[in-house]
């Protein structure tokens, strides 16, 4: 189907929403980038832990002055040639252990936050998806109040020049007319703009022409109130990623502690160092050898840095517990609120429904009753007026209904 600027119109489920606004919102993309920095953060820091090994080559030229060293007497020969295999590792490091242990949690953290952008997204394009849908089923509800108002307008007439009914009914038909051209006119500029905003989610290209597949009809169930407790209490992002943070900044505190501890390490070196590039020497003494080392290194003094860094992560930790305390009394609040909303909107569905159904009826009879005229045209128009809002009102639950369900799963994943 060719749309605007003679661009296919897609036709999009819900699912098919999601996936697109995923490759294209960039709050999601930014999140899921974050998350992958976090765990290259965290593959990092493992390898701190782990011995290094490395290839070390370097040639020292030092002037000569006639005696065996050169200018320089720290060298130990006007020609020195290094070609080593250099191995380091840590045998005592608290603080890098710790340091990974905060980077695994950190990477929860940044998981749990880009979960949280996800859900949001998700709730995000259901609002916007109903919404459209909800412009396109007004759109129709107009429609039909315009073809009403048409026939109406034909009653009137035909009533008027049969001297059955005054011209001023006639005049009141026509007023009730032009409003519900109106009305679909604005109807229509409200699908245009609701799928401009909507197109911007989901396209590079906000003005590529779609719409949205219509499945009001089917209403998913309300899990019980005890079930999306368990349910948010087993998989809400909020708090994942409260609690990571709060073990991040244990282990942040546990790194600075551990600068007041020693740490132990060793280097293990297997090459040449020696006057010239060769296995053995003039004097047939072998160049290629090893050594090996290890280093103890004690803090003394750094002027209370190490203090300060303790007493920065105490203040992290406490803030990051206050956080969480709130994140959970937030969820509570949130799941009861959320919970509430869902409930009231799909216990209205059915009163909405039967609102529209007796509406419908009402304005069925009161047209028979004009035309027998036993009513005024007043109540012609009002009964038509009263079949608009409920039509549009059955709509607007169904809308508020699924729209519910979506903020309900921000906290509790998909049910």
């Amino acid at each position: 189907m060719a749309g605007l600027f003679g661009q296919t119109t897609l036709t999009l489920s819900l699912d098919e929403a999601q996936a697109r606004a995923r490759k294209v919102a960039q709050q999601y993309q930014s999140a899921a980038i974050t998350a992958e920095l976090a765990h290259e953060d965290r593959v990092q820091a493992k390898a701190a832990l782990l011995p290094t090994v490395n290839w070390f080559n370097q040639y020292i030229y030092t002037q000569g002055n006639g005696t065996p060293s050169g200018v320089f007497v720290p060298n130990d020969g006007v020609h020195i040639y290094s070609n080593q295999a250099l191995v380091h590792g840590d045998i005592l490091a608290p603080g890098k252990r710790a340091d990974y242990q905060r980077a695994i949690a950190a990477e929860a953290a940044a998981r749990a936050k880009a979960d949280i952008a996800a859900r949001g997204l998700a709730a995000t394009v259901v609002q916007d998806y109903y919404g459209l849908l909800a412009a396109q089923r007004k759109y129709a509800n107009a429609q039909q109040s315009l073809k009403e108002a048409r026939e109406f307008a034909d009653i009137t007439r035909k009533l008027e020049a049969g001297g059955e009914a005054a011209h001023s009914d006639a005049v009141k038909a026509e007023i009730q007319l032009a409003q519900r051209e109106r009305d679909a006119q604005d109807a229509q500029l409200a699908i245009e703009r609701t799928r401009i905003g909507f197109g911007v989610l989901l396209f590079t290209d906000y003005t590529q022409e779609f719409s949205v597949e219509d499945n009001l009809g089917t209403v998913p169930v309300l899990p019980e109130r005890a079930q999306v407790q368990e349910m948010a209490g087993r998989n809400n992002p909020d708090m994942r990623a409260a609690q990571a943070t709060v073990r991040q900044q244990e282990y942040e505190l546990k790194s600075a502690r551990a600068a007041y501890f020693p740490t132990l390490s060793f280097d293990y070196f297997y090459g040449i160092d020696a006057n010239q590039y060769a296995i053995w020497d003039r004097e047939h003494s072998r160049n290629l050898g090893s050594v090996a080392q290890g280093t103890l290194t004690i803090p003394v003094w750094n002027w209370g840095a190490t203090r300060s860094k303790v007493r920065q992560g105490e203040l992290r930790l406490q803030q990051a517990r206050l956080d969480l305390s709130l994140a959970q009394r937030q969820l509570l609040a949130n799941l009861e609120a959320f919970y509430l909303e869902a409930q009231a909107a799909n216990a209205q569905i059915d009163s909405l429904r039967r609102s529209a159904e007796l509406a419908a009826e009402s304005l069925r009879l009161t047209l028979l009753r004009y035309e027998a005229g036993e009513v005024t045209v007043l109540e012609v128009v009002d009964a038509q007026s009263t079949l608009a809002q409920a039509r549009n009102a059955h709509d607007d639950g169904l809308v508020r209904y699924r729209v519910g369900l979506a903020e309900l799963q921000t906290l509790t994943g998909v049910f």
